[in-house]
């Protein structure tokens, strides 16, 4: 049994007299319950209230909306709920991931490309501020991926880079700056994303280091943040096969397993070997990376048998839980096992205080903390982050800056994502368009006249050189979860790039850092990580020579061609 006076919980002798009393109460239906993250999916309290009363969840997780709407769900739910709840939000880049309006400072990338371990404090802050105002208690972040392939999209921009050094020193500054604000942090995605392409929502992932490499890497940023004190862990669905064979001799390919569901890589590795006595929670389930792996009714089972301590959502709430209380009954999930996870996950909750604010009646904050949500201070925060990671890759053309004063005319070519991304199995509206008229704006502002339209064909080089000075070629390319690989489509023939030749031409990436696989012939490359208006409202400045660039890239941002660096 875990030992909850120890790391990562320091729990005293009080709190787990709790923790203890608060499972011997228990009924079974309740501990099972506490086993499952539950995705809010309908915001009426009488839903809310059903869930709570015949599945007993242990924590929430929800779709961004406005902080109003929020802050009344989770009243709710702490309201009526048994056991405090932890609520998960999901701040990778800042409040944006916990709130709609929430502020974004910095996506993991560009903390690598401001080089700055402060930036990563200041982001983590933002984030629980924000977050903690509606009620959060618990941040899925860091990601401490390390981006091996450049093709992966999945944590491209969400990892930091492809160093363990400094993966190790961002994560411990956000870790910190997280846990200041009375937040649990879950590192994830264990044992680790970045080396392949694939995508787990659609498919297991297979991370295919040997166990030296895999060790010298991923393992030691891993150790380095257990040793730290990190919280909980989030496990992918993505394989380890060297570990789960040196641990288990002699399996067969098909009988390796994605993390979730491989109690060599949890139990064995995770918790046995590294010594990490804290909880892990399974990714989202819905990803086929899991559901591909065995039958349903095994699965949710077999995860918690494998170690996992906490189950990611439900698929059919009455089916999961049923399923989960018979691999209980039918001893797939032993008493021990269970006892366990219930210590880790009640251990979480003790430690981060929700016991005691649930006896004060504070488990939520004062409505008044509401305007925190995009504050001055943290529009400031974020403003001073742009300056300091947005990267000028190349400018072989030598064409920067560029000022109303000499290319007044201006042609906008803006490349959207297409149809949006899914999050936590929903489909989101991609938000190009309302990126696009930002930019528009603040180009105008600048004093450039903007021609963002795009014609039926490609008319004639000429008139097409006597009618611009300047060509901006926005890629504002979104996707997450539809596909195994993110490139950009140029939905018509006329945006394609046959005027570089012709005119001053800058490519300016709002997301993704490696497009120049997909536009070698740019000789003026920008990669500004993140679409806020913020962010292109610094970039168009740096663009204009009123800011120097300050950030720095990565080497893979060439995408191992020679043709990339002209």
């Amino acid at each position: 049994m875990v030992n909850l006076k120890e790391k990562p919980f320091y729990l005293k002798e009080e709190d787990i007299k709790w923790v203890e009393e608060t499972i011997a109460g228990m009924t079974t239906e309740e501990k099972i319950g506490q086993l499952f993250v539950y995705m809010v999916t309908n915001r009426d309290p009488a839903a809310m209230k059903s869930v709570l009363d015949r599945f007993h969840v242990g924590a929430i997780r929800y779709h961004n909306a406005p902080k109003e709407e929020l802050y009344e769900q989770n009243r709710i739910l702490q309201e009526n709920t048994k056991i405090p709840l932890l609520i998960a939000s999901n701040c990778e880049a800042g409040g944006n991931g916990g709130i709609e309006g929430g502020t974004a400072v910095a996506n993991g990338a560009a903390v690598a490309a401001a080089d700055s371990e402060e930036l990563a404090y200041e982001m983590s802050c933002v984030g629980a501020s924000e977050s903690a105002a509606v009620g959060c208690n618990w941040n899925f972040a860091p990601v401490v991926d390390l981006l091996f392939n450049w093709r992966n999209t999945i944590v491209q921009t969400r990892a930091f880079n492809d160093s363990p050094e400094d993966t190790i020193r961002y994560a411990k500054a956000f870790m910190r700056g997280a846990k200041e604000k009375g937040f649990a942090t879950c590192c994830k995605h264990f044992p680790g994303d970045g080396t392949e392409e694939n995508d787990q929502h659609l498919l297991m992932g297979i991370n295919d280091l040997s166990c030296t490499q895999w060790g010298n890497t991923f393992g030691r940023v891993y150790q380095e943040l257990i040793d730290d004190g990190v919280m909980t862990i989030m496990a992918g669905h993505i394989a380890l096969p060297s570990y789960q064979r040196k641990l288990h001799p002699g399996l067969k390919n098909e009988e390796i397993l994605p993390a979730t569901l491989s109690p060599e890589l949890i139990t064995g590795l995770l918790k046995e070997k590294m010594q990490f006595h804290g909880l892990v929670v399974t990714d989202a389930s819905h990803m086929i990376g899991m559901f591909a792996a065995m039958p349903r009714k095994e699965q949710v089972p077999r995860a918690i048998a494998a170690g996992c301590d906490c189950f990611l959502f439900f698929n059919d709430p009455e089916e999961d839980f049923g399923y989960m209380l018979e691999g209980y009954r039918s001893g797939i999930i032993t008493e021990e096992r269970l006892k366990d996870a219930l210590y880790r996950i009640l251990g979480v909750k003790a430690a981060i205080g929700l016991h005691r604010k649930q006896a004060e009646g504070t488990l939520m904050p004062p409505r008044e903390a509401l305007e925190v949500v995009g504050c001055r201070e943290h529009r400031w925060i974020a403003k001073k982050a742009a300056d300091q990671f947005i990267t000028l890759v190349k400018d072989t053309q030598s064409i920067l800056p560029l000022t109303p004063e000499k290319s007044r005319r201006l042609k906008l070519v803006f490349i959207g994502g297409g149809e949006g991304m899914v999050v936590a199995g929903k489909l989101i509206k991609d938000n190009s368009e309302e990126v696009k008229e930002q930019l528009i704006r603040l180009l105008q502002q600048q004093g450039f006249q903007v021609d963002a339209q795009t014609p039926q064909g490609k008319g004639k080089m000429e008139d097409f050189q006597a009618k611009y000075d300047a060509c901006i070629v926005a890629l504002h390319v979104t996707g997450f979860a539809q596909y195994n690989s993110m490139r950009v489509k140029w939905a018509s023939p006329a945006d394609q790039p046959w005027y570089v030749s012709q005119i001053p031409t800058i490519f300016l990436s709002l997301g993704f850092p490696n497009h120049l696989i997909d536009v070698p012939m740019a000789r003026t490359y920008i990669n500004a990580y993140l679409d806020s208006e913020t962010v292109m409202e610094a970039a168009i400045e740096k663009i204009m020579g009123k800011s120097e660039f300050k950030g720095r890239y990565q080497e893979n941002v060439f995408c191992g061609r020679w043709d990339t660096r002209l």
